[in-house]
């Protein structure tokens, strides 16, 4: 390799690290936010906490990480989101479990340990036994855990490569998407929802689903899974 091919692979590595945890102008102009920098944990923090973990979730080149039975804990977002579009990228290692919730309620103080919402599964589904729990497949990888299935022939990238999920809420109805294909959709506050609600693991637990807005968590199953390129768009 010459000098001037080393330096235009360098330009060209550099310009694609760069593009990560960014916004163009165009999503700019659109409303989008960044919910991650890729430097810093600003704009979150640890569940049960006004701070962030001090072990455990890890930022490190350019992705928001937990490790490995760090027992660190779930993470939020210091702020609640009512009607968004939420896109990121998840990678995850053999084995692995984890989780995107929303309408998660923490509590009236920081310190309140409670982190129930909705989910969008993330999940190794071929080697996680948790994958084979549940109804029809209701916690694999992008499905609403352990209510609505996503269809087996999704389009789920390999184990250690990234896949990026999307999830949309506009009023009552919520879809989630993977690698640009829906997954999941459904409306809340009506019977059918709550005919699936009544079917699963949070039959008890009274209203699930139902907040009219919450904070963005990212799960801790002593599993490790990497995040980046979180962003949100508040909708009207």
């Amino acid at each position: 390799m010459n000098k001037i091919t080393m330096l235009l692979s360098l330009t060209l590595a550099s310009a694609a690290l760069a593009a990560e945890n960014t916004l163009t102008d165009q999503e700019s102009a659109n409303g989008w936010q960044l919910l991650f920098d890729g430097k810093s944990s600003a704009g979150w923090r640890a569940l049960g906490s006004p701070e962030f973990p001090k072990a455990g979730w890890q930022v490190a080149d350019g992705t928001l990480a937990i490790g490995k039975s760090t027992k660190a804990g779930d993470i939020i977002t210091t702020k609640s989101y009512k009607n968004f579009e939420l896109v990121f990228e998840f990678k995850l290692t053999e084995g692995a479990n984890g989780g995107v919730k929303y309408f998660v309620q923490p509590g009236a103080k920081p310190t309140d340990k409670h982190g129930l919402g909705c989910e969008f599964q993330v999940l190794d589904d071929d080697k996680h036994p948790d994958a084979k729990l549940g109804r029809d497949g209701n916690r694999k990888t992008a499905s609403l855990y352990d209510v609505i299935p996503a269809p087996a022939n999704k389009k789920l990238k390999p184990v250690g490569e990234w896949n990026q999920g999307r999830i949309v809420v506009s009023g009552k109805h919520v879809e989630h998407w993977l690698n640009g294909e829906k997954t999941v959709e459904y409306d809340r506050g009506t019977e059918a929802f709550a005919a699936l609600i009544a079917k699963s693991k949070f039959a008890k637990n009274k209203g699930f689903g139902e907040a009219p807005e919450g904070h963005i968590l990212l799960q801790d199953h002593n599993d490790e899974v990497s995040f980046r390129n979180l962003k949100l768009k508040p909708l009207e």
